[in-house]
């Protein structure tokens, strides 16, 4: 049983996994800290609020809705969103890029199809039982 766990923990794709999910919480950290200290107190000024997550609250009854609350994390995720893809993706697929017109793979398109291999083999096969 701990042989098979064992096994499972040193694949590099847990390993890769892992670290990802730190640097993604350590990395989130930094920009909701952005986001509440830069866009938030600067979204809060447009509509005379201390900040975002206390505009837009609308109060029925004893309950509180804060619509602002919202668009906070709405802001936040999209942040998030922009820097991971501008810092990790882009990057990724220009070296990808980059390593695809360095080493040029052959494309599908230029290989015979099944069949057309297929039907080679026959003629071959005929043109040895023929002659």
């Amino acid at each position: 049983m701990f042989k098979g766990f064992k096994e499972f923990i040193a694949q590099g794709n847990v390993i890769d996994l892992a670290v990802a999910v730190v640097i993604g919480a350590a990395f989130t950290a930094i920009v909701n800290t952005i986001v509440e200290q830069l866009i938030n107190p600067l979204v809060g000024l447009l509509f005379n609020a201390e900040n975002l997550d206390k505009a837009f609250v609308v109060t029925v009854g004893n309950a509180q809705f804060g619509f602002g609350a919202i668009i906070s994390a709405a802001i936040s995720f999209l942040a998030v969103a922009l820097v991971v893809y501008f810092v990790f993706v882009l990057p990724m697929n220009k070296y990808k890029e980059h390593q695809a017109a360095k080493n040029p793979a052959v494309e599908e398109d230029t290989l015979p199809s099944e069949q057309e291999l297929l039907i080679e083999i026959r003629d071959a096969l005929r043109s040895n039982a023929a002659g």
